[in-house]
């Protein structure tokens, strides 16, 4: 089995397989704009996490999101701002924690959703509440 496989069979007994991931400072930047959808996982006021998949946007160190203001994610965001995100793509993992924040989208991240979704996020009145993520760690493949 190749070292950078993560599995039970391979004698780690679902321990950490440090040849597997290790700190990055980012994937190349067409793989992140190419990406359609990342995993966010918040935390609900119980501890029981809350998992789904979302668009994004990144613009520097900091990605966005877009919800809707009742959403179980933007309610666990707003009691608690300790976030996970992943790109979708397992073989190739890419994870980020940080701590996200309600923020007004500028317009630079408002023409990244029109441009990457044909979404004008100002106009949607279901998804109505922008999440700006400040990462505080990246780990993923060397």
């Amino acid at each position: 089995m190749s070292p950078n496989v993560y599995s039970p069979k391979d004698g780690t007994n679902w321990q950490y397989n440090s040849q597997c991931m290790g700190i990055v400072e980012q994937p190349a930047p067409d793989r992140v704009q190419q990406a359609q959808n990342v995993w966010l996982a918040t935390v609900r006021p119980d501890g029981r996490p809350h998992l789904v998949a979302i668009w994004f946007v990144t613009a520097g160190e900091r990605w966005y999101i877009c919800t809707g203001s009742g959403s179980v994610k933007a309610r666990n965001m707003r009691a608690n701002p300790a976030v996970t995100l992943a790109l979708e793509d397992g073989n190739n993992p890419y994870v980020l924690e940080g701590q996200a924040r309600k923020v007004e989208p500028d317009p630079g991240v408002i023409a990244q959703f029109k441009a990457k979704y044909d979404w004008d996020i100002t106009t949607d009145e279901q998804y109505d509440q922008v999440f700006e993520i400040r990462v505080t760690r990246q780990r993923g493949n060397r």
